[in-house]
């Protein structure tokens, strides 16, 4: 009697036989500016004081890059900070459907793993395809649930596709592979109770998980036996960390004729994902000529999911207590649209939280759940504003800027990762360096040499 193929059979199956060459530009597009949005962000965060924490705690010698900073790391601790620095001020890319973010793990967890194992650019190519693939994939399984369960779906499934990029890179065969996986699981982790306090924790979730992938891969080819129901099992990961019993055909259906990798979403703004259109709605109606001492009462139309994370309890969304906190506050980050034109990196700062425009403006701010909001498969917007003559204006937003419905271009990422290496002290020019080196990379063609892009 054949037994039919477990999901991580299946992936590995696909994985062995992907060849770089059949991979669709979309997708190496993706992947190439994932890269440059990546590396901008963790320079950007270097001396930040959660950037300088981790530099400290995960300061084991090695030969191993951090970006911006060199050689010199062990690979675990240079994936471990280049994807809590990338990570940091939650400006990093993301996806429609469940809002993980690839980059910041994958990235960080192939650079280490290319200069661990000394493998070519077409190794670590595959690798970041695989990775970004298998994390987009998984987040269209989550939907909603791993959220839902008090858990960063970003550090969850994070780790498994880390360890699947890794295990790709490395050339791994598919009893390997399983394993890898399979081991994986047992490595995930990410709790998001620092919406309570605005803590740095949910920074530290793709760094951690690139690290733990990373570990996993190297389990796996060491003949470390991990099980091959890790995704589906009765104990498996969806049981554990989503309490849900889902589909698997989004994460194993049509692998190498759908891409979503190509689907990838860049931030405009430096907070949560499912605030950037409700920011876009509150800069529009400041376009408009609105202004914050105009405003008596705003409302939002959000969806239900949104709610635990970026509306509630309400009273603590309208005062944020932190800088981080404000990222995940949807009144804070319509307040700010509003006040400030922007929600860019020096739009969550201490200046910034303590505006007194803004203050005064946040406790105007409440929601409404609209039953037919499309969330997770779309991010929409809308602001609606009573004014103090009785007038009311609203905006709407369609969709997430920088998702796949409008994108961002290659220009617009460049000129955003400019913008980041120059907040942190750096030449903006090192963002052409990064396209040609992420563009090379992603080619596949020759060497791995990510220490010799100057970001000085």
């Amino acid at each position: 009697m054949t037994t039919a193929p477990t999901v991580s059979e299946i992936l590995a199956d696909w994985i062995v036989e992907m060849d770089l060459a059949n991979v669709p530009n979309d997708a190496i597009a993706g992947c190439a500016n994932t890269i440059i949005d990546t590396i901008g962000l963790s320079v950007a965060a270097l001396d930040t004081d959660y950037g300088q924490s981790v530099r400290q705690a995960f300061d084991d010698r090695g030969t191993a890059t951090v970006f911006g900073i060199g050689q010199g790391f062990a690979p675990e601790s240079a994936a471990a900070i280049n994807g809590t620095c990338g990570h940091g001020e939650d400006n990093d890319n993301t996806f429609e459907g469940c809002p993980v973010h690839s980059g910041v793990v994958i990235v960080p967890a192939l650079m280490a793993a290319g200069q661990r194992y000394n493998l070519p650019a077409a190794a670590v190519a595959k690798g970041i395809v695989v990775g970004i693939e298998v994390m987009c994939r998984l987040g269209l399984v989550a939907d909603k649930y791993v959220h839902k369960a008090g858990f960063h779906p970003t550090g969850i499934l994070g780790a498994m596709a880390a360890a699947a990029g890794v295990g790709a890179a490395m050339g791994q065969t598919r009893a390997q592979l399983r394993d890898t996986m399979g081991v994986a699981g047992s490595t995930a982790s990410g709790i998001i109770e620092y919406l309570a306090d605005g803590s740095s924790t949910k920074r530290l979730h793709p760094g951690w998980a690139a690290q733990a992938g990373m570990r996993a891969a190297a389990l796996g080819a060491a003949g470390f036996s991990g099980p091959s129901t890790v995704f589906e099992g009765v104990h498996g990961l969806f049981h554990g960390f989503a309490n849900s019993k889902p589909d698997f055909t989004p994460l194993i259906s049509d692998l190498g004729g759908m891409w979503q990798s190509g689907r990838l979403a860049f931030k405009p703004f430096a907070c949560g994902t499912m605030t950037q259109p409700y920011v876009d709605c509150a800069i529009a109606l400041k376009r408009r000529g609105v202004t914050p001492d105009q405003i008596t009462a705003i409302t939002c139309e959000v969806g239900e999911g949104t709610v635990h994370r970026l509306w509630a309890p309400l009273a603590l969304k309208q005062n944020p207590p932190t800088a981080y906190a404000a990222k995940f506050s949807g009144p804070y980050c319509v307040a700010a649209g509003l006040v400030f034109g922007d929600a860019g990196l020096a739009e969550f700062t201490d200046t910034a939280l303590a505006n007194p425009a803004l203050r005064a403006l946040c406790p105007k701010i409440d929601f409404v759940v609209d039953p037919d909001n499309p969330y997770p498969s779309n991010y929409t917007g809308h602001v609606k504003a009573t004014l103090t003559d009785g007038q009311v204006v609203e905006a709407r937003a369609a969709c997430l800027r920088g998702g796949a419905q409008e994108p961002l271009s290659r220009d617009d990422i460049l000129a955003k990762c400019a913008a980041n290496l120059t907040f942190a002290g750096r030449n903006g020019a090192g963002a052409q360096r990064l396209a040609e080196f992420a563009d090379a990379l992603m080619a596949g063609h020759g060497g791995f040499a990510p220490e010799a892009v100057d970001l000085a």
